[in-house]
């Protein structure tokens, strides 16, 4: 005799005195069931069936898993020690590049011309005015000559960005103070459009399971971003193809396909690059640390900005591309960085859709680990410095000891 199907609500209580019996799939109502739901006990067929039988189901099980995940990334100690290197090569070469250059005025027949108004081009600087023209941008400074940008994730109009369910940018209108504001500053609101087409599903890029270091990825990524916007004030367009290879040196997941495990080790990376001769002129040490500050406000600000600010770096890294093109260094070195443009967009493009497809509740978690990593360093930061202060004031008094014997 052939088992009857039955349809139930109630949880399963076969035992082996009692058989179970075969009870049809609660979603489809054509399949038997083969699973139970371990939260609401609904019986389902497949994992499709498990996907849509409860909204509320899916999302807390995707929530507590990335929130578990989080809590399990606590730095090991090879990245600590990393970071104390980083820091301790940092403020020695700080005392080291102390730079005191006596300042000489504009030849007389240059400043006429500006003073009447005529164009003056670098040719018509003298030889020592040149060198003191390309000492200023080489210390960076001549961008204390420029309006300082101000970053559009710092806006107001930045809380309220809304996208999609696809993730494609919404025409949004605006309101009376921020349309008054912009006809007084004449300027637009700079933050950047959202996907123009669908995002797909992650499942749908890959086979494999997304993995649980891609918070981590992240926020490297969104360093890099936030530096590279501000390095060119804003204006990344101004040079596409120098601005997403600046993007590349800073990220160590988009520049040399590294797997950072831990927020720390992200940071450290990132924070090594800042400091380095080739961009140490933008702040330093200091500097680095408030773009830390810059990742937490984007994480804060939740998925529709992250998902932003990761399409217009895809938008950057696609401009660099098309400019490559029309540059002219070597056939060899063009193909390589051609190929590495090409998997950066591809990264880039993967973690947009998982952040699309995250939930809400994960930003602020992460958030809050990027900001407790940035204390530690801090800490240890303003703790190297009263060392170095303290080793000063005794070396002062022991040459006066001395001195006085």
């Amino acid at each position: 005799m052939e088992d009857t199907p039955l349809i139930a609500h109630k949880p399963s209580t076969s035992t082996s005195l009692n058989p179970p019996s075969r009870i049809i799939c609660h979603v489809c109502q054509k399949q038997f069931s083969q699973y139970t739901c371990p939260r609401c006990n609904s019986r389902y067929c497949s994992l499709h069936c498990y996907k849509s039988h409860s909204l509320r189901c899916t999302e807390s099980f995707m929530q507590e898993n990335v929130v578990q995940e989080l809590q399990q990334m606590q730095p090991d100690d090879e990245s600590k020690h990393k970071m104390l290197d980083i820091l301790k090569r940092f403020h020695s070469e700080e005392v080291s590049d102390s730079m005191d250059e006596d300042y000489q005025t504009l030849s007389e027949e240059i400043i006429e011309k500006v003073l009447s108004g005529v164009e003056v081009n670098f040719d018509d600087l003298s030889m020592e005015e040149k060198k003191r023209f390309q000492r200023a941008i080489a210390s960076g400074e001549l961008s204390k000559m420029f309006k300082p940008w101000d970053p559009w994730w710092l806006k107001p109009s930045a809380r309220n960005i809304s996208l999609s369910k696809e993730g494609t940018q919404l025409v949004q209108p605006l309101s009376n103070e921020e349309v008054q504001d912009d006809i007084e500053n004449d300027e637009s609101d700079e933050i950047p459009r959202g996907p123009e087409t669908p995002l797909p599903p992650v499942s749908t890029l890959s086979s494999r399971e997304p993995s649980p270091l891609l918070t981590v990825h992240l926020v490297d990524i969104l360093y890099s971003y936030c530096f590279t916007l501000r390095l060119y004030n804003g204006d990344w367009r101004s040079d596409a193809l120098g601005s997403s290879m600046v993007a590349l040196s800073v990220s160590s997941v988009l520049g040399q396909g590294e797997q950072p495990e831990t927020v720390l080790e992200a940071l450290s990376h990132c924070l090594e690059q800042v400091c380095s001769p080739a961009y140490r002129h933008m702040g330093g040490l200091q500097f680095g640390l408030n773009l830390i500050d810059d990742v937490i406000s984007l994480l804060s600000l939740g998925s529709s900005a992250l998902v932003c600010a990761l399409s217009d770096m895809q938008r950057l890294v696609q401009a660099g591309e098309k400019e490559l093109k029309l540059s002219k260094p070597r056939k060899l070195r063009r193909d390589e960085i051609r190929s590495n443009l090409k998997m950066a967009e591809r990264k880039i493009y993967f973690i947009m859709c998982w952040v699309h497809e995250q939930q809400e509740e994960a930003w602020p978690s992460l958030a809050a680990i990027v900001r407790a990593e940035k204390t530690s360093v801090m800490e240890f930061d303003w703790s190297n410095r009263a060392e170095k202060m303290n080793s000063k004031v005794k070396t002062k008094g022991k040459c006066l000891i001395e001195e006085i014997k």
